[in-house]
């Protein structure tokens, strides 16, 4: 979802690291991607929650929280065309 934020949001020009999923982000995004791989591997829950927004526990801090929400609001209506496989997973809850 970063990488797909990005790719819309920010000029190609400066997309000089690679994210998670090995596509091209700029710095910035990348320092997103990085925060919320890290969180989702130490997350408590992770093996029983089918999304974030179902669980008790807050393991992002606010700006951080800010900037994935951000991030979600744009590319998620975006997963269909880029993903479909991995929107209807997450659709499902899967």
């Amino acid at each position: 979802m970063v990488a797909i934020y990005c790719a819309g949001s920010h000029d190609a020009a400066v997309r000089t690291e690679r994210a998670y999923c090995g596509e091209p982000v700029c710095p910035e995004c990348k320092a997103v991607d990085d925060y919320a791989i890290l969180r989702t591997d130490r997350c408590r829950q992770m093996h029983t929650k089918t999304s974030c927004e179902q669980c008790p526990y807050h393991c992002y801090r606010p700006q951080e929280r800010e900037q994935i929400r951000q991030v979600m609001r744009y590319a998620g209506p975006r997963m269909m065309t880029k993903h479909p496989i991995a929107a209807i997973r997450h659709l499902l809850g899967r």
